[in-house]
């Protein structure tokens, strides 16, 4: 309604409101404009344009990994998936509900089980939710994008949905590259197998373009350590969608993936199946015939080039599968690995500690001669017993404690070998000789060795630290000293720990492979090689693009790797200057060992001179005993009457060595009797497959 005054027609205050509701309204929309178009113009336009484009990762082919003559150790091959594309479906219920009855019947997968909610819950392929319930998550999410019904499917059951394609729309067949392992179980601890991304590492790996629901990553082995180099990258398409996620087509050139590069390794697949059946065998005798019990709960038989380093074998019982952890890591499995008391999944070379029992005389001889303790022919009194002063500090009176040869131990030989020369000591394995060397004997060797220097040249032979060899897990190993037990053990070192750590007993501690490294560099003449696992690096063209070059760690006749310490009265103190090993005592060590297989008394005379072998062969025995918690657990940790670990290693020829074997036996009794012979067959397997492979044409393989 309007009112007249003096002539001008006024608007009441309802107009005005209406006018004025207008004029706001109007500039909203237009600041809402001037927002979207202007202000964050770019920013909506991004968005816009992310919302019609998607990156889509390309799995790379994984490396394939050989063994040094080219025998298949890992390798891709096809899995096959049935996969429905819900927008693929056809249009009619009835045909859909008949699609999923013909599919189950064939899968055994159910039409429907559970419901959407139990399908959002799992991940593809596990067991659980029904065909429906799947693909009806999945019309939810991505229409356009296939679900897996089944996984893993054989060749047979892919090809019969195949043939299927025309009568059931939406349905086909996804096909995945899968690892595979040919050589399964003989090199499952030095393969490894596959995994998923873990959840820690998740965004590093989408950072790279892997998917956690699709690619998956080293667990163990090889395919762990090495999994930077096998497993490629992940190539790239950035295409158009709709708004229901169907791909229209390339915005921008595909980017191809890059394949993984293969690996081929030094392990000669031949030398470690008769190592493998030549242990197994060893094992069956000794408990089955010998014994008449399960005594001997694992083993183990490594090989090493000495001169290179490379790994010719590496094989221990038990083990396990690695190609059911192809598809899946089955928890049942994995479980019941986890829980076996010799831990199979372990590999036994560089992942478990054990006493080296008198191996460990290589080290504690090295030392001795070196250090001038005693000289080659140093005639040393070797009863079955001895009573050594046993004491905590040099104004401790101590006690007499006694200290036995094993040959009184395990034989209850009484009599004892009489006074030799050192190396008749080393040949004969005599414990009261080391102990004498190794922590001294009144009116005898007034000066021993002394833990200090003792722990200086196992360090330099290849004890107390990890090797560097391309597999997880490395432990270090244990070669203690006063602060060691002082800070772990709470009391002060002892002259009794002095004498048990000569012969590798007490708190020493070593792997396996520590324990072949010391022969090893025996027998190069002081040089320390890095044990490897890897011969080449090699693309998917077959360029080598890391080519093996054999590395040597250190040379202890030539490099200053050994602390000089000066020592009175067992009191050692370090001079704050390094030395080197000369190489007399090198070759001193060495003749030590070959006396072992020549003089008829050495305690691997029985297993290669006499029994004629044809190669002159240098070796140590070795027996540790123990108690850890297994043992303790079986109750058979009884003082006086300890079970014990049988260790042989040994290397040949003598004068050119070219091979190094170590055998390993978990409470197999005394090294001599147990693990020689294993060392034996393994050494004749290799220097048979080395003729086959001269006569045949081949070189350097072995």
């Amino acid at each position: 309604m309007t009112t007249k005054m003096d002539g001008v027609r006024v608007l009441n205050w309802r107009h005005l409101f209406v006018y004025a509701v207008l004029i706001i309204v109007g500039a909203i929309f237009i600041w809402r404009l001037f927002n979207l178009q202007i202000l964050n113009g770019l920013t909506y336009v991004a968005q816009a344009e992310s919302n019609r484009t998607q990156l889509i990762s390309v799995p790379a082919p994984r490396g394939i990994i050989y063994d040094r003559n080219g025998t298949l150790l890992a390798r891709n091959v096809a899995s096959y998936s049935i996969v429905i594309t819900p927008a693929a479906l056809p249009d009619d219920d009835g045909d859909i509900q008949r699609i999923y009855r013909e599919l189950s019947a064939l899968t055994g997968i159910p039409v429907n089980h559970g419901t959407v909610e139990d399908a959002k819950l799992l991940q593809a392929c596990t067991p659980g939710p029904g065909i429906a319930q799947l693909v009806e998550l999945e019309i939810s999410n991505a229409p356009y994008d296939p679900v897996k019904i089944q996984c893993y499917v054989d060749e047979q059951t892919a090809m019969v949905v195949r043939e299927h394609a025309v009568d059931w729309p939406g349905v086909s067949v996804e096909i995945e590259p899968m690892r595979d392992y040919p050589t399964g179980s003989l090199t499952a601890t030095i393969v490894g197998f596959l995994g998923p991304i873990p959840a820690s590492l998740e965004m590093e790996y989408r950072a790279q373009g892997f998917l956690p629901n699709r690619d998956k990553v080293g667990y163990a082995g090889v395919e762990y350590s090495m999994n930077d180099t096998l497993i490629g990258t992940p190539g790239k398409r950035t295409v158009e969608v709709d708004v229901a996620g169907q791909v229209l087509g390339n915005l921008a050139p595909p980017i191809a993936p890059v394949p993984g590069n293969n690996i081929v390794l030094t392990i000669d697949t031949r030398l470690q199946q008769a190592a493998a059946a030549i242990l197994k065998r060893d094992i069956d005798y000794w408990n089955n015939v010998y014994y008449g019990k399960h005594q001997i709960s694992s083993g183990l038989v490594i090989a090493m080039n000495p001169k290179t380093g490379e790994i010719l074998a590496m094989v221990q019982y038990p083990t396990y599968e690695n190609n059911r952890m192809a598809r899946i890591i089955p928890s049942y499995y994995y479980n019941q690995l986890e829980q076996d008391p010799t831990h199979p999944l372990l590999n036994f070379a560089i992942s478990e500690e054990f006493p080296p029992g008198s191996t460990f005389k290589i080290a504690t001889a090295t030392g001795a001669l070196n250090e001038g303790v005693v000289t080659p022919t140093t005639l040393i009194d070797a009863p079955a017993m001895i009573g050594l002063q046993n004491t905590f500090s040099p104004t401790d009176p101590g006690k007499i404690q006694y200290y036995y040869d094993w040959t009184y131990t395990f034989y209850g030989q009484t009599s004892g070998l009489g006074k030799i020369p050192f190396l008749e000591c080393i040949a004969r394995s005599s414990d009261v000789c080391f102990y004498k060397v190794g922590g001294g004997y009144a009116n005898e060797i007034e000066q021993g060795l002394g833990i200090e220097r003792l722990q200086q040249y196992a360090q330099a032979v290849g004890y107390n630290q990890p090797s560097g060899i391309e597999l997880p897990g490395e432990l270090s190993g244990l070669i203690p000293d006063r602060t060691w037990k002082r800070i772990y053990q709470g009391e002060n070192w002892s002259t009794g720990d002095t004498y048990l750590a000569s012969v590798g007993q007490g708190y020493v501690l070593a792997t396996p492979l520590q324990v072949l490294m010391s022969a090893a560099t025996i027998a190069n003449g002081g040089k320390l090689m890095q044990p490897t696992i890897i011969k080449e690096i090699v693309d998917g063209e077959g360029n080598v693009i890391q080519p093996f070059t054999p590395r040597v760690r250190w040379d202890i006749t030539a490099d200053p790797v050994v602390k000089d310490f000066s020592c009175v009265n067992g009191e050692c103190n370090d001079t704050g200057t390094m030395k080197s090993v000369s190489a007399s005592a090198v070759q001193e060590v060495a003749a030590g060992m070959r006396l072992a297989a020549s003089d008829p008394a050495g305690t691997l005379n029985h297993d290669f001179s006499f029994l004629n072998y044809p190669i002159a062969i240098a070796g140590k025995t070795g027996t540790a005993e123990y108690c850890d918690d297994v043992a303790n657990a079986k109750g058979i940790c009884n003082p006086g009457n300890w079970p014990a670990h049988g260790w042989t290693v040994a290397y040949a020829p003598y004068d050119n060595p070219e091979i190094a074997i170590l055998a390993f036996f978990y409470n197999g009794g005394e090294g001599g009797r147990v693990a020689a012979p294993t060392v034996r067959d393994v050494m004749s397997a290799y220097f048979e497959l080395k003729a086959v492979d001269t006569a045949q044409g081949s070189t350097g393989n072995p």
